[in-house]
């Protein structure tokens, strides 16, 4: 953090902190450390984007989070990315882990179901269905027509989530459907870190707070 002066971090840090739900000052600070670590601390000019690109953001998604389908990472980058200038920045990247990491239930579906709605009309559809579960299931080559399978399992899973029979899902039936059913949660791929790579994560970032002196 050489190249940021202290004062500069310290009021990143509190305004950062003050609109946390799930870090405190202390955790805001490590990540805020660890996001110019990534980016390289280059010099802030006026009119660059500090942040971390598409593919920066995804080599941390595949390297930290062990993910690996494509058109997943790219939903979660987009998640993360709200302000849609192709870059995520200090405060997106603080937000994005607040909910990423320890989101609660109701965080999380609102999440999830914004991943999984591809054309974002506030539906998930069955070829949204259908390309969500191909991209993530596709993984090894085998003997029976693949996209068969994945239209059975498409309309298993209308049946169990479809509460009102549209033939696709709104938030509400998806969401009765994971209050049920968690494990629905990521219905059609992992978007969340599964609880082995978070608790790896935050074990190497939040470093013990006794060296934390206030900064």
């Amino acid at each position: 953090m050489s190249r940021m002066n202290r004062k500069k971090l310290q009021k990143l840090t509190d305004t950062l902190t003050k609109n946390s739900k799930h870090f405190n000052k202390f955790e805001v600070n490590c990540l805020i450390k660890l996001f110019y670590n990534l980016v390289g601390e280059g010099v802030e000019r006026q009119g660059t984007v500090m942040g971390l690109d598409r593919n920066a953001f995804r080599n941390i998604l595949h390297v930290t989070f062990g993910m690996t389908d494509d058109m997943v990472m790219d939903r979660v980058f987009r998640g993360f990315d709200k302000d849609n200038d192709g870059c995520v920045n200090v405060t997106e990247w603080i937000n994005g882990l607040s909910l990423f990491l320890r989101g609660s239930l109701e965080e999380k579906m609102k999440y999830c179901f914004e991943v999984f709605d591809l054309n974002g009309d506030g539906f998930i559809s069955k070829e949204e269905m259908f390309h969500m579960l191909k991209n993530s299931l596709l993984k090894q080559p085998s003997e029976e027509d693949p996209d068969e399978g994945i239209k059975d399992l498409v309309e298993i899973t209308l049946k169990k989530m479809d509460r009102d029979h549209d033939g696709k899902l709104s938030f509400s039936d998806y969401e009765q459907a994971v209050r049920e059913e968690t494990l629905l949660l990521e219905a059609f791929g992992p978007c969340l870190p599964d609880p082995k790579s978070q608790m790896e994560f935050e074990a190497q970032v939040f470093k013990d707070p006794t060296e934390f002196t206030d900064i």
